[in-house]
């Protein structure tokens, strides 16, 4: 405390900071008189002493502040002090309604608004928002040029008035603008000091926390990070203030980014950062509703010592594996990205997790990451499809002694379809996550396990538990955690990728070597893949074993696809993708009626859609259209 500085330009007002003193101890350090000339050289002065604070008046507080960096508290004159000066300057000039100029900085007057009325008087003020001495004295002349017969000023104002023939009265205060000015400052300094402990708290937090950190700047780039952060790079601040935090982790790209720098959201992620896995969270720093940079939380992910044979000793038990890992799915596309990020989330979780998607999409290989990445990843993964079970084998399959449920203690128990469940056994279902209890055969001997349940559903099975039929309680309870995966049709990204891997599988395993031409990839592309993954696999395999060319070129693909799937289920399929695409299915149509209308002739198609030839053929053949 005590490192507030009184900077003020007449001795009455060191009398008057004293008697205010003498009523409360203001932490005020040093109080002194000082010429405006000289008011920047005494501030840095003040400063070098140890000063946080200074208080000062007018044009002292704006040389002050315009050339130092230390706060001011700028000394107001209260209304009364006004009115007073108003008064003894009527009693000065004694003539009605006199014109009074007031002239100063504008943050040292009070709201004056309604003096004229108040005191009928026309009083007209020149103030200045920022500048020097010479700014004082030419409103000083503008002031006596205008007419005024008094002028209030301060120690430059009343010496200019006085070159200039008009009388003036100085800015002489009470105690009250001091008080005031006195309290801000003590206010502001404590402030202070509670912002400098904060921020001493804040940084022995995070060097001590178990937790490495980094904090970002507006553009993204490393403005700090802890030491625990250091240890996980592998480098000191030093070599890592500016860069950027993609240099340090490229899985933060520019769309992660802009969702915490430019949206304000937060966002995790799994990270390998100089061969360490950690989950990372960034969260913006707001300010004013603006993001002013970030902070990325990073917590190490450890792999269990000994996975691998405990892996196997549940082989060896008789249970399912668990191979697949969030980056073994293809996610190439936003909506798979953003899939797999939720999926991350809910791995952190115990609760069920509801993974919705249409048949031949990645549910089991979700299910499987999503264990893998949970706390359970050291117990038992157990699966059981509910589809063709009755009520009896579905009770014995999964809640009985010898059971799934109880076999995947420790674990992950997934009901693969479960909307063919019962009503009888989603009671049950319900009893296990809602309170542990494996009911079997006897109703009055309830079997405590714990494991983290995860449901797979299609997409027409969606409706199934719970909310139309059955128990409605199980629906809520599963409500919350739900998970829908993209259809390959909606991920043109993850397609290609998918059909380019399938064709050079099988060109590798069966000693093949062909290539598709770009209009075969545009078929495949094109077409709906209703049974997703499995169906692009198999169709590949298909292709390449049949495959008489070196090039498969798009007559061979169609025509595969026609004699696999049907002309009718075909081109429905890929009219319904075309409107989901926007005005391709459009396009197709214009093209089709303008053909008609030019009797199939091409060459005057082209001309009307005022395409070339060559573009033409190419979009007949993109959709299917005969000459």
């Amino acid at each position: 405390m005590g490192k507030i500085t009184l900077l003020v330009s007449r001795e009455e007002m060191l009398y008057q900071a004293h008697n205010i003193l003498q009523e409360k101890k203001y932490p005020i350090k040093e109080m002194r008189v000082i010429r405006s000339e000289s008011a920047v050289t005494e501030a840095r002065r003040a400063i070098a002493d140890g000063a946080s604070i200074i208080i000062a008046r007018g044009l002292q507080a704006s040389l002050i502040k315009q050339y130092t960096d230390i706060p001011v508290v700028e000394i107001v004159l209260t209304a009364q002090e006004m009115a007073l000066l108003v008064m003894k300057a009527r009693q000065i000039i004694r003539k009605p309604r006199p014109v009074i100029g007031v002239v100063g900085f504008q943050n040292m007057f009070c709201d004056m608004s309604y003096f004229d009325q108040l005191y009928d008087i026309d009083l007209r003020t020149y103030y200045l928002t920022q500048g020097l001495e010479q700014g004082l004295k030419d409103l000083v002349r503008q002031a006596a040029g205008e007419g005024a017969d008094l002028i209030i000023g301060g120690d430059t104002a009343v010496e200019e008035a006085a070159r200039a023939g008009v009388p003036s009265l100085f800015l002489s205060m009470t105690e009250d603008s001091l008080r005031n000015a006195f309290s801000m400052a003590q206010r502001m300094e404590y402030a202070m000091e509670v912002e400098k402990k904060s921020a001493v708290q804040i940084e022995t937090l995070l060097d001590y926390t178990f937790h490495g950190v980094i904090r970002l700047d507006r553009d993204g780039r490393i403005a700090g990070v802890n030491s625990q952060m250091e240890d996980i790079i592998g480098s000191r601040e030093a070599g890592l203030a500016g860069r950027t935090i993609g240099e340090i982790a490229p899985e933060i790209g520019e769309a992660v980014l802009e969702r915490v720098l430019g949206q304000g959201k937060e966002y995790s992620l799994f990270l390998e950062l100089n061969r360490t896995s950690v989950f990372a969270m960034l969260v913006p720093i707001l300010y004013d509703g603006r993001a002013e940079g970030a902070m990325i939380t990073c917590h190490r992910v450890a792999r269990p010592a000994g996975r691998e044979k405990r892996e196997r000793e549940k082989n060896d038990a008789g249970l399912y594996p668990a191979p697949a890992r969030f980056e073994d799915l293809l996610q190439e596309s936003p909506a798979m990205k953003e899939c797999v990020h939720l999926a991350r989330l809910y791995a952190l979780s115990d609760r069920p997790v509801v993974i919705l998607g249409e048949e031949g999409t990645e549910r089991d290989m979700m299910a499987q990451s999503i264990h893998n990445c949970s706390r359970r990843a050291d117990g038992p993964f157990v699966q059981v499809c509910c589809r063709g079970l009755s009520d009896l084998e579905q009770r014995e399959q999964i809640f009985e002694d010898k059971g799934a449920a109880v076999s995947a203690q420790g674990g992950t128990l997934v009901l693969e379809e479960a909307g063919y469940l019962t009503e009888a056994n989603q009671n049950r279902l319900f009893r296990l996550i809602r309170f542990g209890q494996c009911q079997g055969q006897e109703p009055g001997r309830p079997k405590k396990v714990s494991v983290r349940v995860m449901v797979t559903l299609s997409e027409t099975g969606a409706d199934m538990v719970g909310e139309h039929r059955g128990n409605r309680e199980l629906y809520y309870l599963l409500s919350g955690l739900v998970l829908k995966i993209p259809p390959l049709r909606k991920r043109r990204e993850d397609l290609k990728r998918k059909l380019e891997e399938a064709v050079r599988e099988c060109c590798d395993r069966y000693g093949r070597f062909h290539v598709l031409t770009q209009g075969a990839k545009e078929i495949l592309l094109a077409y709906p893949w209703k049974g997703n993954l499995l169906q692009a696999d198999s169709f590949c395999e298909r292709l390449i074993l049949t495959a008489e060319k070196r090039s498969v070129d798009e007559i061979r693909v169609r025509r595969l696809l026609l004699e696999l799937y049907g002309e009718e289920e075909e081109r429905g399929e890929m009219r319904e993708e075309s409107e989901e695409s926007g005005e391709i299915c459009e396009e197709a149509g214009q093209i089709a009626r303008i053909l008609k209308k030019q009797g199939g002739s091409r060459e005057k198609t082209a001309r009307e859609l005022g395409i070339s030839k060559a573009t033409l053929w190419r979009k007949m053949k993109k959709y299917g259209i005969d000459g």
